[in-house]
């Protein structure tokens, strides 16, 4: 990446050489070049939000912000802005590196706002943030174009102030907030706490949950995770479970009270997700049972061969990219955390054609149950 600072070899996390996707984007380069051109004083204390991969707080560390601070809600983001900022030469502790579970910077003295593909986590980012926003705050946010809709503006000036755009430059698009005083600023709807519809499957209908924002289906049970809590496997004894990728939480919810003697995981890369989940079995299955929570990279610290049984729903995106990339490394990651004779269940688009890179990965793939648009399918370690 190009900037007025420096050019930055820049990666995702994982690295992989197969993958086109690049760590940064015209929206983060459209930002930065404002910065510059600006010649903005970033000597106080600059939070950046949303930064995908650490492209804004690498670059910036070469232009000498003073307290630089990343907000993310990814795992795999803040991986990826270790090993960036490791190879741009960046000294140890020169960005602090927060979750949206900590608490914020109490003053904020420049704000930068990747605009997040979820609507909700940016209306939660912002109110939590606004109380550290005085009148001196430069707030700038980027986005593509087709990103930064008339409700991301109106987030921007209901919570923080006056908000206008700039012009388009190669697709990607600026947003300017001037803050005003806090009087009168709503209160932040997050997290969000709903009853599961009365005929949801699995012994879950009508229990009340919580979803933190920017969790997938934040305010409904999703039609996916509905059909595979229709086909859960049962029996499971003293199984060691995992809900991977696990969202809210519901589908291990759904074991755990099935399964009183099934041994449960929870994991995602979101942050939010896993605090949700959490949240969710600690309300219905209650604190006497235990039960690991875990953010990280799928299955990268799962002791191999140690599990029975994963249950998967896998993202088809990536931000904005449509990708089966992250469903290839969850199917592999499982395979690997299998015992033999342990099993992966997937729920997925028919379209998506998981079954086909099973049958890669695991040497089969069975058709567990499918509708017009759904498939469960189970694959079993030889």
């Amino acid at each position: 990446m190009i900037t007025s600072w420096g050019d930055f070899p820049l990666t995702r996390f994982p690295s992989d050489p197969r993958d086109p996707l690049r760590a940064w984007d015209a929206a983060d380069e459209y930002l930065l070049a404002h910065l510059a051109e600006n010649g903005t004083d970033l000597s106080g204390t600059v939070a950046v939000v949303g930064d995908r991969w650490g492209a804004l707080v690498t670059a910036l560390t070469a232009a000498g912000a003073g307290d630089l601070v990343q907000i993310s809600d990814s795992y795999l983001g803040r991986r990826a802005t270790d090993d960036n900022l490791a190879r741009a030469g960046a000294a140890p502790g020169a960005v602090r590196l927060l979750t949206t579970q900590d608490p914020p910077p109490e003053r904020i003295d420049v704000l930068l706002v990747r605009v997040p593909k979820s609507l909700a986590l940016l209306e939660d980012q912002l109110h939590r943030l606004a109380p550290a926003v005085h009148e001196g705050t430069v707030v700038v946010g980027a986005g593509m174009v087709k990103e930064v809709h008339t409700s991301t503006l109106t987030l921007f000036e209901r919570i923080l102030g006056p908000t206008r755009t700039s012009l388009a430059v190669k697709k990607a698009r600026l947003i300017h907030t001037t803050p005003a005083a806090g009087e009168g600023r709503p209160a932040n709807p997050w997290p969000l706490r709903y009853a599961l519809p009365a005929d949801a499957p699995a012994g879950l209908a009508g229990r009340t949950v919580v979803n933190q924002a920017g969790v997938f289906c934040a305010d409904r049970l999703d039609i996916g995770t509905r059909f595979l809590l229709q086909h859960l496997p049962r029996g499971l004894g003293r199984s060691r479970v995992v809900d991977l990728g696990c969202g809210n939480g519901v589908v291990g919810l759904a074991v755990a009270l099935a399964e009183p003697e099934a041994e449960l995981v929870f994991t995602d890369e979101s942050y939010q997700a896993v605090a949700s989940a959490e949240e969710n079995f600690r309300t219905h299955v209650g604190d006497a049972r235990t039960a690991e929570f875990a953010v990280g990279d799928g299955l990268a610290d799962v002791e191999p061969g140690s599990v029975d049984l994963v249950l998967n729903n896998p993202p088809f995106h990536s931000h904005q990219a449509t990708t089966d990339r992250t469903a290839r490394r969850m199917f592999a990651e499982a395979r690997r955390a299998l015992r033999p004779g342990g099993e992966l269940w997937v729920v997925g688009n028919r379209h998506l054609g998981y079954h086909v890179t099973l049958r890669r990965i695991f040497g089969n793939s069975e058709l567990v149950a499918g509708n017009p648009k759904f498939v469960v399918l189970r694959a079993v370690k030889r």
